[in-house]
């Protein structure tokens, strides 16, 4: 296998920014975010954003969120045979799990199902397969306290998908981990979303992580961000850990390290 089955649909443009600005304007003061952004994103696709800290990667998933507005360019989500729409279509993983500690794991899981109002008898089913899906089974009852870090991180990736969102958004998800860990959460979230088919915009610091996930990579700028390159990441899937070690990772590395100006 070399790529997972959605992608190899016949390709079309699901997410389109176009010279995206943002600015943020605090006590008469103006601060460019985000300067130029402009990428294309196939239905399907996970795409990598590194770039360093502070750069505006956090705000182009919240501008994708329909969290923040933008003050110049375009920004297209869907087509006609799927249009989008902001809330009801997009899932979010952050940081932290940010589990709300009062309730169950199954519970947590089908909040977003609950604020939206979607038939809960429904919701809870498809949220025990999601809890099946990254590992949780038998989990169900316990609360957040009784889980290790990776564990709430998967139950928030079960959330993030409850409500069958068309983008799932993912801010620096495994930042919080331990080394270890985080290499585990890695490949388990390259297996949900091989067997999920879902489109994923994926935030890193991480070069190495960044070319580990990604079916695409984009390369933000320091400050405020620029698209620096938006580039495919031509290694066969399943992605494997021991693939860092080959010159063809290597190269891909060396490509964002220098957009970077870190060779």
């Amino acid at each position: 296998m070399t790529m997972p089955a959605v992608a190899s649909e016949p390709k079309r443009s699901f997410i389109r920014l176009n010279n995206v600005r943002k600015i943020y304007r605090t006590g008469g003061v103006e601060f460019v975010a985000v300067s130029d952004v402009t990428m294309n994103v196939t239905k399907g696709e996970l795409v990598s954003l590194v770039g360093p800290s502070g750069c505006g990667k956090t705000t182009v998933l919240k501008i994708l969120a329909d969290l923040h507005g933008y003050d110049g360019g375009t920004v297209e989500i869907g087509d006609a045979d799927h249009p989008f729409v902001p809330g009801r279509d997009v899932g979010m993983v952050f940081q932290q799990p940010l589990l709300l500690k009062w309730r169950t794991i199954l519970d947590n899981v089908v909040l977003p199902a609950e604020i939206l109002g979607q038939p809960m008898k429904a919701a809870r089913e498809r949220a025990r397969d999601l809890l099946k899906l990254v590992g949780l089974e038998g989990f169900e009852a316990k609360r957040p306290y009784e889980l290790s870090g990776g564990m709430q991180q998967r139950a928030a990736i079960a959330r993030s998908l409850v409500h069958d969102p068309k983008v799932v958004l993912m801010d620096e998800p495994f930042g919080a981990l331990d080394a270890l860990t985080r290499e585990r959460m890695n490949l388990e979230l390259l297996r949900i979303w091989e067997e999920s088919g879902k489109t994923i915009l994926f935030v890193t610091h991480s070069i190495q992580e960044a070319v580990l996930m990604g079916s695409h990579c984009a390369v933000l700028t320091a400050g405020p961000a620029r698209m620096a390159d938006y580039f495919p990441i031509d290694l066969p899937y399943p992605r494997r850990l021991d693939m860092r070690q080959s010159s063809d990772f290597g190269a891909y590395a060396r490509r964002i390290y220098g957009l970077l100006g870190m060779s």
